[in-house]
């Protein structure tokens, strides 16, 4: 990988980056993405947010993705539970705000809403100004469907970076507006479905690979689903159901 600083005095060639959503506290399906993702050997790996909030391992996870220390911002559930008051929490958001040190709040809390990385790059959780927005599709109520590009371009305001990253709808996809402007949301790490609406169709966790070029500003995407046994966190969902507080 050849770099360019902030002044953009020397062109960056080529960027591989590896792109993580929307984890929810899902450590062990982290913990595969990630083994997987090293055999790849990326530039960057980059986290688009909705880390931790589940029933699940949220404070293990933060300890992962602290020491981790990729690139990550902040998603409308990492909000959510660094926002007062903690009473007024949805249950799955108030199991998980229990189970978090006072570390992992601080890290949520210190977590940009959106980020740029060069060349061109944007890393932002629902759409570059509202976390909570779809930037690649429209709510049907019980389903989402695709966003035409109006839409889209509508939702990116004047944001013309050539590569986008957004999360939070869980739904692999990728959008090329024109020959240089391209967004892609991964899909999720940590959870495929929302209660009554399934998203992907199996419970496999997605996380994607892109290559970025300056030179014609193009990029280049690779959607992974990861593949095997039942997962583990599977065994886990009874032990912290929603309203127990057992961390």
């Amino acid at each position: 990988m050849s770099t360019r600083s902030s002044s953009g005095c020397s062109d960056r060639i080529s960027m591989r980056l590896a792109v993580l959503s929307d984890i929810h506290g899902n450590l062990r399906a982290l913990e595969a993405v990630h083994a997987r993702i090293k055999d790849n050997s990326p530039d960057i790996i980059v986290n688009l947010g909705d880390c931790l909030s589940g029933p699940l391992w949220p404070e293990e996870t933060a300890q992962y993705l602290i020491a981790q220390n990729w690139p990550t911002v902040r998603g409308n559930h990492d909000r959510v539970l660094i926002e007062p008051p903690a009473s007024g929490l949805e249950d799955v958001d108030a199991f998980t705000h229990h189970c978090l040190s006072q570390t992992s709040l601080a890290w949520l809390l210190a977590l940009p809403i959106a980020l740029t990385l060069a060349p061109e790059i944007l890393l932002c959780h629902g759409s570059p100004s509202d976390d909570e927005t779809f930037l690649l599709e429209e709510d049907g109520g019980n389903h989402f469907y695709p966003s035409n590009q109006k839409e889209i371009r509508h939702k990116l305001g004047s944001i013309d970076a050539g590569l986008t990253l957004c999360g939070h709808t869980h739904t692999p996809r990728v959008v090329r507006l024109s020959d240089r402007q391209t967004i892609l949301n991964p899909g999720s790490v940590g959870v495929q479905a929302f209660p009554g609406l399934t998203v992907t169709g199996s419970p496999h966790a997605r996380y994607a690979l892109a290559r970025t070029s300056a030179e014609n500003g193009r990029s280049a995407i690779t959607r992974s689903v990861m593949t095997g046994p039942k997962h583990p966190a599977a065994r886990r969902r009874p032990a912290s159901t929603v309203g127990h507080t057992d961390c």
